[in-house]
């Protein structure tokens, strides 16, 4: 109910903000919003194994900017192997995370946007599938499935049900089995 009321509250609120590609004056507050979203457990998750010491995938870190520039919404994609294919080959894949709204901002359509934002600009880069761990009442929304993701392991605790995948490209994940391994370019010392 709360995702319907949130959607209708969406369509009626006009857009006072806009989807921007993140720039290295944002890393303050979007770490701000990152923690103040997603409390002081967030480096200990599962995905951030895959993340840490590792730079989002090419054009594929957006940000939500208010009326005044100010960040709002965050979501990141990184470079992964999601296993290996029937044939021994890895799959290369994006692993999405965190997605994160600022609370005073939740209900307006900003992390929708997001979303559909990073899915198009993967898919116009060439990307074959996008996993995530999240909610899979909302990321259903956007083509996101468990079923897809169901030969795949994390590399750490994670919950089966939460851990979904959307292909871009039809198939792409099909016959990929194994653990998601980070293989982005690395931060530079």
């Amino acid at each position: 109910m709360a995702a319907l009321l949130n959607s209708v509250r969406a369509f009626f609120t006009p857009q006072t903000f806009h989807v921007d590609q993140e720039n290295p004056g944002d890393v303050v507050a979007r770490e701000n919003l990152l923690d103040r979203a997603m409390g002081a457990g967030r480096r200990r998750k599962s995905s951030e194994k895959l993340r840490a010491g590792r730079v989002p995938a090419e054009g594929l870190a957006l940000v939500a900017r208010d009326e005044d520039g100010h960040v709002i919404a965050t979501v990141r994609l990184w470079n992964v192997e999601a296993g290996i294919s029937r044939e021994g080959r890895a799959v290369e894949a994006l692993l999405l995370g965190p997605l994160a709204v600022d609370a005073a901002h939740e209900g307006k359509g900003i992390g929708s946007a997001l979303m559909r934002a990073a899915i198009a600009e993967a898919t116009r880069r060439g990307h074959g599938a996008i996993l995530l761990v999240g909610d899979a009442p909302y990321y259903e929304r956007f083509g996101f499935f468990a079923n897809k993701a169901q030969h795949l392991i994390m590399p750490g605790p994670f919950e089966r049900s939460r851990f979904l995948a959307l292909e871009l490209k039809a198939g792409w994940l099909e016959g990929a089995a194994g653990l998601l391994v980070a293989n982005g370019r690395r931060l530079s010392a």
